[in-house]
């Protein structure tokens, strides 16, 4: 495992949309490789998630830990559907050090993408854990939160 150096913004390859992650890919040493870089990275930076953009890997690729210690990985994941509801929460990112703002989600969202073995799966997720889905894909799509947030709660050093 490697800790990599994310990239911050205004990095322009942060802006960059990702790439499917290839069929081929699955189950490759390399594949297992970036995906420990991945949470090495996230752990050392003290993050809920984190996209394989973050460090440069424009492919459809997330790590998502939401506190139960056991980050996982998703690739090509996609939104099929979200709740009416959405909620104002305050978000970070790594890719933005020190800024913090409120950002409006929705409330719940379900989730299609595949494991590492690339096998899919579908599953709904609330709260916090849909907000980090929605933050980390946004990401793949070259979006930052700091381009929807509604105020800032920190001073922005942009």
């Amino acid at each position: 495992m490697t800790s990599k150096t994310v990239l911050t913004s205004p990095n322009a390859d942060l802006r960059v949309i990702s790439s499917d992650f290839p069929k081929e890919e699955f189950g490759t040493k390399e594949t297992a490789a970036l995906t420990r870089d991945l949470i090495e990275t996230m752990r050392v930076e003290n993050g809920i998630g984190i996209a394989a953009p973050q460090i440069g890997v424009h492919k459809r690729m997330i790590i998502v830990d939401v506190g139960n210690n056991k980050p996982q990985a998703f690739f090509n994941p996609k939104i099929t559907s979200k709740s009416f509801t959405k909620i104002e929460s305050e978000e970070g990112c790594l890719s933005v050090p020190g800024v913090f703002g409120i950002v409006k989600r929705h409330r719940s969202v379900t989730v299609t993408a595949q494991n590492i073995k690339g096998l899919n799966e579908t599953f709904r997720a609330e709260g916090l854990m849909a907000i980090v889905f929605q933050h980390e894909i946004d990401h793949l799509d070259g979006i930052l939160f700091i381009d929807k947030v509604l105020r800032y709660t920190t001073h922005p050093k942009l």
